[in-house]
């Protein structure tokens, strides 16, 4: 053997330990959350995928999904924080957040920024609208294209980017905090249209239950999405945690006992991957 040998096993010892370094890191972080007793996620209070009472109780699908895993893994609890949806990724890179399970539905720019399990929550686009839907808006396009028309949607969501994506310009989307003020906002003439997926609107409707309003759903040439749980990039570990007892969960029928009194279907949700959408998101 010659010095040039000793010298490159050495090299390579030192990029092996290098590189075993992160997955140590990641693997230490499921330990980290049982020991605190909690997960936090995020959430944005948007029913049926995230809900908070006004006892302060967190439900809906996605934190639901995510409770019963997190319980399987060990971390008793889950503590919630609203966001935006524009800013949850930003709060996750930061650590303010464990993990994201707020219907943050996958698009190329997020699977590259975070790691997504496997799907959880799929659904499709949908307009509340005054009734009889007289400037007739059944697409985003059809916004772009109708220079009176307004559109309220969440600030960082996936209708604020599907309707400049369709060429409706800025001053004309409109970022709404939530799906209350944008019911209201209808109501009182400062948008046109109001967008998010279809079962939130169901349920701003139903709660709203004003007969001046309709729904348009699915909206014409919208994507379907599926959400999954966002974690850290340097957290694959726990991702993998995590889908390992989100695949148990489905197997066992549980996971559609969760989400199906919800309205969303685990059949859709089982029917794809991660894999598939974020290559398809691209």
């Amino acid at each position: 053997m010659n010095a040039g040998y000793f010298l490159s096993a050495a090299g390579l010892s030192v990029l092996l330990i290098t590189a075993a370094a992160p997955a140590a890191a990641a693997d230490d972080k499921l330990e980290q959350l049982k020991e605190q007793g909690f997960a936090r996620i995020a959430i944005a209070n948007e029913p049926p995928f995230t809900a908070v009472g006004a006892d302060g109780k967190v439900s809906g699908a996605a934190p639901d999904v995510a409770r019963a895993i997190f319980e399987k893994l060990g971390v008793k609890e889950v503590v919630a924080s609203i966001s935006e949806y524009g800013a949850m990724i930003p709060g996750l890179q930061a650590g303010r957040h464990d993990a994201i399970t707020a219907g943050l539905f996958m698009k190329p720019e997020r699977c590259a920024a975070v790691a997504y399990s496997e799907p959880i929550l799929c659904d499709a686009e949908a307009f509340a609208l005054k009734k009889g839907n007289p400037l007739k808006l059944t697409s985003y396009k059809d916004i772009a294209d109708n220079p009176d028309a307004k559109i309220g949607a969440p600030g960082g969501g996936t209708e604020e980017k599907l309707a400049l994506e369709a060429g409706v310009p800025r001053d004309r989307v409109i970022v709404v905090p939530d799906g209350q003020s944008g019911i209201k906002m209808l109501q009182d003439g400062r948008i046109d249209v109001y967008s998010l997926p279809v079962l939130s609107i169901h349920d701003l409707m139903a709660k709203a239950n004003d007969p001046n309003l309709e729904t348009v759903a699915p909206v014409v040439n919208a994507p379907v999405y599926c959400d999954g749980a966002a974690f850290r990039k340097q957290d694959v570990a726990l991702r993998d945690a995590f889908d390992v007892e989100l695949k148990k969960l489905k197997e066992s029928g549980e996971f559609a006992k969760i989400i199906e009194p919800y309205g969303f279907s685990a059949k859709a949700a089982m029917s794809t991957s991660r894999e598939k959408l974020c290559a398809a998101a691209k």
